[in-house]
């Protein structure tokens, strides 16, 4: 079988082992030793996105320390926001801001600029070729909501309420920016693909700021879309949908949107995931990223709770969100030795 030797691969074409395969949502960053030397030298974030050998050494620094079963790109989700003319910049200390912010300009008066992805595609190229041959390789994208609030309001925000309001307010424009974001991500999505990843996850980190019918529309719709070129353009390559905060909107989310697999934040508790969403279907996660960094008998019991949840089902180990630049190392380790011996 093509996926025997990739396991994180063959768990996401719904095949269940007795030892689900791990990898961790921002398992390149902060934490590392050798990642923040990296960015030092290199001058910043941005500036290391860009260098593709760079971001090719930080994609693969976790596989090369702890072994993952899966490296996903170094890359940022608002690649696709510069590529559609918005300028990025992150600000020492502060998050991102994008110019013009969509609040007060059209996104009519950008000036698209795709040539702006091609570092990322190079990155691609890069790890492809220097890989261990079962790690599964994972690239990735924002959700078209998730996209849209950061161009909406030039930046991010605690409740989205600017880009929520803007949608109220005038949804036929609000729609355009979806769109032209779908747009975006199916053309960026299947140029990773080709370049070389074998995977691909949608992270939509803000789903959970909708009402049941904006999150219809804003999040299951355009994520439909994506999902549908996709899987037209590449068969038989998986993509992973991760609506952090969508709660009892997931069962939804998982049916309507053609995702192959399913990502899973820490507020949802696994064994009603496991009785609800349709059988069968791949899940990921969701272990607290706090537990981890609390690390002993606390993390061994909740990873222990999801590893029995998801004992019936194809599950790849992960957390419920990014991994804490203050995570220890070591309590990575552990955690890796007790999911690899857990059954």
């Amino acid at each position: 079988m093509l996926t025997q030797n990739k396991p994180l691969l063959a768990t996401l074409k719904g095949e269940r082992a007795s030892t689900p395969p791990i990898w961790l949502m921002r398992q390149a960053g902060r934490y590392l030793p050798e990642y923040r030397a990296l960015r030092a030298e290199k001058g910043g974030f941005l500036a290391l996105v860009n260098d593709s050998e760079a971001a090719a050494e930080v994609t693969i620094q976790p596989i090369r320390r702890f072994g993952f079963d899966g490296a996903i790109l170094f890359s940022d989700i608002l690649m696709v926001p510069s590529a559609l003319g918005q300028g990025l910049s992150f600000g020492v200390g502060e998050g991102p801001a994008l110019t013009p912010p969509l609040v007060d300009h059209a996104l009519e008066s950008l000036q698209a600029a795709p040539e702006r992805l091609d570092p990322v595609y190079a990155t691609v190229r890069l790890v492809a070729a220097q890989l261990p041959p079962q790690t599964t390789f994972l690239g990735f994208a924002g959700s078209p909501w998730t996209v849209a609030t950061y161009m909406v309001a030039g930046h991010g925000s605690k409740d989205q309420g600017e880009t929520r309001r803007f949608a109220y307010g005038d949804p036929a424009a609000f729609g355009r920016i979806i769109t032209a974001i779908a747009d975006c991500t199916i053309e960026y999505l299947s140029r990773q693909i080709e370049a070389g990843v074998e995977a691909v996850q949608l992270f939509d980190s803000w789903a959970g700021s909708l009402s049941p019918a904006q999150f219809e529309r804003w999040v299951i719709a355009p994520n439909a879309a994506i999902v549908a070129a996709l899987h037209a353009r590449h068969p038989g390559v998986p993509v992973i949908g991760f609506p952090k905060g969508a709660g009892e909107k997931l069962p939804a989310y998982a049916r309507e949107t053609g995702v192959d697999a399913l990502g899973l934040d820490e507020t949802i508790d696994p064994e009603w995931a496991a009785r609800t969403l349709p059988q069968g279907m791949p899940v990921q996660g969701n272990l607290d990223p706090l537990v981890l960094i609390a690390g002993g008998a606390a993390m061994e019991q909740a990873a222990s709770r999801i590893l029995t949840a998801f004992a019936d089902r194809p599950h790849i180990f992960n957390l419920g969100h990014g991994i804490l630049q203050d995570t220890p190392i070591p309590h990575v380790e552990q955690l890796l030795a007790y999911v690899r011996s857990a059954r």
